[in-house]
């Protein structure tokens, strides 16, 4: 009598599967992520409440460190003199003093320095934006032979204080190797916030993380360097663009050592130069609503530009997918 063998009979006993260690007990974001309290110690309600109450007071905390002074300053100028001595932190106890900002803007002419400071930020916007992309491409995309060289070039700059180059610049400004002197002019400002060699690492560490895929198949097209630049290479750089141009304006806009030295002349000079020499003579009152109104610039810029500055903080990459 013929039996069936079955597979069971034919094989040797196989070994029994290892065990799944199971972790079902534990939530998803235990197993994933790591932090001081665990996800047990969230589902607290005590731990829940302190934690909360915490990070509200930080929250409160930053605030007031960070908007507190611009609102007192807001506030000091339309506030009479003689309250911000006797009584700065009251709500205005004597009123409102609106003839503040128009006497800063046409008294004591805070109309021409703020216009000589847009001149100056803008200059200084263009000549570092032109030349932190222009070098950023040049080392990042086009790679010549000597781009290495001339990368630890401009990295070494970054080492030198800036106090060292002021006298050595100031005589190139004086007497220009080509030219005449430039010496109370705007050129004597924006030229040299070009060399900004933090720009220009900015922006090449921002072109690195481009998609090569990209550059190729527009040199396979035709783009020549200036076409990928400027049609391919600018508009995927937005992000990298808007944290550049906060940190060209606000610096142009606070700089105060070079634009004294370069621009003798009180009708060029911008309102970081002018408002510390009016400080004797105006009125604390009027004072306060001088420096309010030359904080308007910087805070706009910020606010135009905070999607993008908040985009390209972190430098990653500009494409998806």
């Amino acid at each position: 009598m013929l039996t069936r063998r079955t597979d069971t009979d034919s094989t040797p006993d196989a070994a029994p599967a290892p065990r799944r260690r199971r972790r079902d007990h534990l939530p998803a974001a235990a197993s994933d992520e790591r932090s001081v309290l665990s996800s047990a110690d969230w589902r607290r309600p005590v731990v829940r409440r302190s934690m909360r109450l915490v990070h509200g007071v930080l929250l409160g905390l930053l605030l007031l460190a960070g908007v507190g002074p611009i609102l007192l300053l807001a506030k000091f100028a339309i506030t009479p003199t003689q309250d911000i001595l006797r009584t700065p932190l009251a709500v205005f106890p004597n009123g409102i003093a609106w003839g503040n900002l128009a006497e800063a803007w046409n008294d004591v002419q805070v109309s021409r320095y703020f216009l000589n400071t847009v001149v100056v930020a803008a200059g200084s916007w263009v000549c570092q934006v032109l030349v932190a992309t222009t070098g950023g491409y040049l080392l990042s995309v086009l790679r010549p032979r000597y781009a290495t060289v001339l990368q630890w070039a401009v990295l070494s700059t970054l080492f030198v204080p800036a106090v060292v180059l002021l006298v050595p610049l100031y005589l190139t400004i004086l007497h220009p190797p080509v030219g005449p002197s430039m010496l109370n002019t705007f050129w004597a400002v924006w030229l040299p916030a070009g060399a900004s060699a933090f720009n220009v690492l900015l922006v090449q560490r921002f072109f690195d993380s481009l998609p090569r895929e990209v550059f190729e198949a527009a040199r396979m097209d035709g783009a020549g360097p200036f076409r990928l630049f400027w049609s391919v290479v600018l508009p995927m750089s937005k992000p990298i663009l808007g944290v550049v141009s906060v940190f060209a304006v606000i610096a142009s806009w606070k700089d105060f050592l070079w634009p004294l030295l370069v621009l003798p002349n009180p009708d060029l000079q911008p309102l970081s130069v002018r408002l510390p020499s009016l400080q004797g003579s105006t009125d604390m009152g009027v004072l306060m609503a001088a420096l309010a109104i030359s904080t308007v610039i910087p805070v706009v810029v910020f606010l135009a530009f905070q999607k993008l500055f908040l985009n390209g903080a972190g430098l990653g990459g500009a494409v998806k997918g």
